[in-house]
């Protein structure tokens, strides 16, 4: 979706060029990091799971999909991003790849086990959210991703997943990580999640997103309208996230 990818570059350039990664130089910075990107890393679930239950058929009795491209794509992500394998060869989701990275280096998970355990009590999303009083861009970062949900519009949740996947973090960050390694971090379990996203993402599913937004749009002008618009505001407040972060930082930051 060539229309899209154009209106959507300004916003992913600010991303990738964004002066957060040239600022996270040490591993506590790396921790404090991780502490707050978690969050994204588990609500991108929610948006492969919400895909997989309106692309493919999850009820009895079994009929088929209308959109078996975007099935078999969702498919694949769910099964990759579910059930991956991790540096050890354990089966586990990406998320749970990631806490485990937190873990190995000192980073905190309790302000995602908190949220998780509120909603493992029976808590709504909504009321999770209020009860575990995250930071703002955390807080509204997580509101968008399920009131986009809640909406029910499969052309546009498929783009928010698209284009505000983790592809946007650049090469640079990684680089960072590999010479915190270099330099005795003991940072491999991170390491391994970064060089699954960057195998999984770049090299396969990224390229098959972009055809499932193109058939469930169907050159359909306002469907790529609705599409566009909501990409702009995730890639907003992805941006607003990085800020966030961008101002944790032990040393004094000026928020692009």
């Amino acid at each position: 979706m060539h229309a899209i990818e154009e209106a959507l570059k300004p916003d992913r350039e600010k991303l990738t060029q964004h002066p957060l990664y040239e600022q996270i130089c040490t591993i506590e910075d790396i921790r404090l990091f991780m502490e707050q990107h978690v969050f994204a890393v588990w609500d991108f679930m929610s948006l492969v799971k919400k895909l997989q239950l309106s692309l493919t058929c999850t009820t009895l009795p079994w009929v088929p999909s209308p959109y078996p491209f975007a099935g078999r794509l969702i498919n694949e992500i769910v099964w990759g991003e579910e059930t991956d394998l991790n540096k050890d060869g354990k089966p586990l989701s990406h998320f749970e790849m990631y806490r485990e990275a937190m873990q190995e280096i000192g980073a905190s998970t309790e302000g995602i086990d908190q949220l998780l355990d509120k909603i493992n009590t029976g808590q709504t999303i909504e009321e999770a959210l209020v009860a575990a009083n995250l930071p703002k861009h955390i807080h509204d970062f997580l509101s968008f991703t399920f009131s986009i949900i809640a909406q029910d519009k499969v052309h546009v949740v498929a783009a928010v997943f698209t284009f505000g996947r983790e592809d946007l973090i650049p090469d640079m960050f990684i680089e960072m990580v590999n010479q915190l390694r270099n330099k005795g971090a003991q940072i491999e379990h991170l390491i391994y999640y970064l060089d699954r996203h960057i195998e999984v993402d770049g090299d396969e599913h990224g390229p098959m997103a972009l055809k499932m937004i193109e058939e469930l749009c169907q050159n359909d002008p306002v469907k790529i309208s609705e599409a566009i618009e909501a990409s702009k505001k995730a890639l907003q407040l992805r941006l607003d996230l990085w800020n966030g972060i961008l101002n944790q930082l032990p040393s004094p930051q000026l928020t692009p």
